[in-house]
């Protein structure tokens, strides 16, 4: 589980390190039929701000952990980007994107951490 928590540490650093806003950690451990352990959520202002976010987040986990996303969809048109690291589901939207499909709601009874944003 310490792996895990890395993980999510080192996500978080390259979200932030590209100026990724409103990043929420949410935690799924005790959430029956979850599909990982934890949800990470943020968002850029941009799809090339998103895009950024995503390379900066696949080189931290490489780098520090040699952890590699075993998929990553939605670069194409970078509104939604979903990184999947087993264990560790990140989520990079678009401001708008992340509204409307409003994620955080899925999971209201699962305890989340929300990280200030760097300005």
């Amino acid at each position: 589980m310490e792996q895990v928590r890395q993980l999510v540490e080192t996500i978080t650093k390259g979200i932030q390190e590209k100026k990724g806003k409103r990043i929420v950690v949410v935690d799924l451990t005790d959430v029956d039929g979850a599909i990982c352990n934890y949800f990470i959520i943020c968002q850029g202002s941009s799809p090339t701000q998103v895009d950024a976010i995503t390379e900066s987040v696949a080189e931290m986990a490489r780098k520090e952990l040699n952890e590699k996303p075993t998929k990553v969809a939605g670069q194409e048109n970078a509104q939604w980007v979903a990184m999947d690291y087993v264990d560790v589901m990140v989520h990079i939207f678009l401001p708008d994107v992340r509204e409307y499909y409003d994620m955080e709601h899925l999971w209201e009874d699962a305890p989340m951490t929300w990280i200030p944003d760097e300005d």
